[in-house]
């Protein structure tokens, strides 16, 4: 994965999300669902229903970048029940444990997870 700054925010969708989507659709969601400006310099995260793919929105100043990370076997770990939010911020620290396999409630690889 690309190299994520400490300064940088870090915004889960805390529901799922139509990953069929892309540039102008994730555009669409931060702007509606997160209530977000997506050119703020933000990374926004997005899952699917089976938590096997991640899907990140983020504008560099530049243009917006899109990447995605699937899974071969297993899923990630994703909040639930964080109340009315849409979304849940997330220290960059936070997203590089869950993109390499930690389930952040317990603090332990999951099981599919390989070095």
């Amino acid at each position: 994965m690309f190299g994520l700054s400490n300064s940088i925010r870090v915004f889960l969708a805390v529901e799922p999300v139509d990953l069929r989507k892309s540039f102008n659709g994730l555009h669409g969601v931060v702007l509606d669902r997160l209530k977000e400006d997506p050119c703020s310099g933000a990374l926004y995260v997005f899952t699917n229903r089976r938590r096997n793919r991640i899907k990140t929105l983020y504008w560099d100043g530049t243009g917006m970048w899109v990447a995605i990370k699937r899974l071969e076997q297993g899923c990630f770990t994703w909040p639930q029940g964080v109340g009315e939010s849409e979304k849940l911020a997330l220290a960059p620290e936070a997203l590089a444990l869950l993109l390499d396999g930690v389930d952040l409630k317990q603090g332990s690889f999951k099981p599919w997870y390989q070095r």
